[in-house]
């Protein structure tokens, strides 16, 4: 093998000529920032995407429970008419959500999304506190429109069947599977509200 001399006056061993092509492949990084990007971009947009889901369904879960105290301070102090019936109610209460939650006149008749139960009983311990289900779904047998007079004990339960949008991050944030589907699509907003009448 030849030997060179080198500035500092030492001898030394050439270096090779050509490199191998394992060893120019080790030291290219050309592309390395479009390697990096893609392994990274699934995560990264399933954190923003999941972030703005959250952010979105907590807002509608705000404006919900809003309209819910707003309705159950208007029974409370007797602002809604005796003679209301479930279809009126529902029709008030989408009057106060905003656009964020669909509540058309379609839903105020044939509910799919917005869900209202609204009865009395006759002691706060006799409220039920789980949200009632039939398997992975909403179980709204029974619901209806049934106040008390003055003094009584109420309670309205109000649920909205929030669709997420997101695919990526559908199945992490999703408590709800409607029955026949094999994919969770909703989210469910749940507020109550639990009051006793005034004496009005």
């Amino acid at each position: 093998m030849a030997l060179t001399r080198r500035d500092d006056g030492q001898d030394g061993v050439k270096a090779p000529a050509r490199q191998t092509l394992a060893g120019r492949f080790a030291r290219d990084r050309k592309g390395a920032a479009a390697i990096e990007f893609a392994i990274l971009v699934i995560p990264f947009l399933m954190v923003i995407f999941a972030s703005i889901e959250t952010f979105v369904a907590f807002t509608g879960e705000q404006i919900l429970a809003n309209a819910t105290q707003t309705m159950a301070r208007k029974i409370r102090t007797g602002l809604l008419p005796a003679t209301m019936n479930q279809s009126e109610f529902r029709t008030a209460f989408c009057n106060e959500l905003t656009a964020m939650l669909s509540c058309s006149a379609s839903e105020v008749g044939t509910p799919a999304k917005l869900l209202i139960d609204v009865r009395s009983y006759t002691s706060f311990s006799d409220i039920p506190i789980a949200i009632p289900r039939k398997g992975t779904d909403l179980d709204v047998t029974g619901f209806k429109y049934a106040p008390g007079g003055p003094g009584s004990i109420n309670l309205i339960r109000a649920y909205y069947r929030w669709t997420v949008v997101t695919d990526l991050v559908r199945p992490y944030i999703t408590n709800l599977r409607p029955a026949g589907s094999s994919m969770p699509n909703d989210y469910l907003m749940a507020t109550t509200a639990a009051f006793m009448n005034e004496k009005f």
